[in-house]
């Protein structure tokens, strides 16, 4: 569905139903202190890198986070668009900010 067309409140449920997992509010954190490597995630999260990379597939998807090649590796970070320090350790989803203070 194209978010354009989305009502609001469709939105912010799709954006918090994707938040609503333990792994994938901690790689958001983590990510808060800069990008990072799958490796340098998972000696944090500990968990199988193939459930790591499934966590980061669906944030990639709905546009919190970006992946960049880094030579043979992939550098994940958050997207501009949910992350901006000014606001403090918080996530911008389009309807609210969730904040990790």
């Amino acid at each position: 569905m194209n978010p354009k067309s989305e009502l609001p409140q469709s939105f912010c449920v799709r954006k918090l139903k994707v938040l609503a997992d333990t792994t994938r509010l901690a790689v958001l954190e983590i990510l808060m202190e800069g990008p990072k490597h799958v490796g340098e995630l998972n000696a944090v999260l500990d968990v199988e890198q193939s459930l790591l990379s499934h966590h980061l597939k669906i944030l990639r998807e709905e546009g919190f986070v970006e992946a960049t090649r880094d030579g043979k590796a992939v550098l994940y970070s958050l997207t501009p668009a949910v992350w901006q320090e000014k606001v403090g350790r918080a996530i911008d989803l389009g309807c609210c900010l969730l904040s990790f203070n």
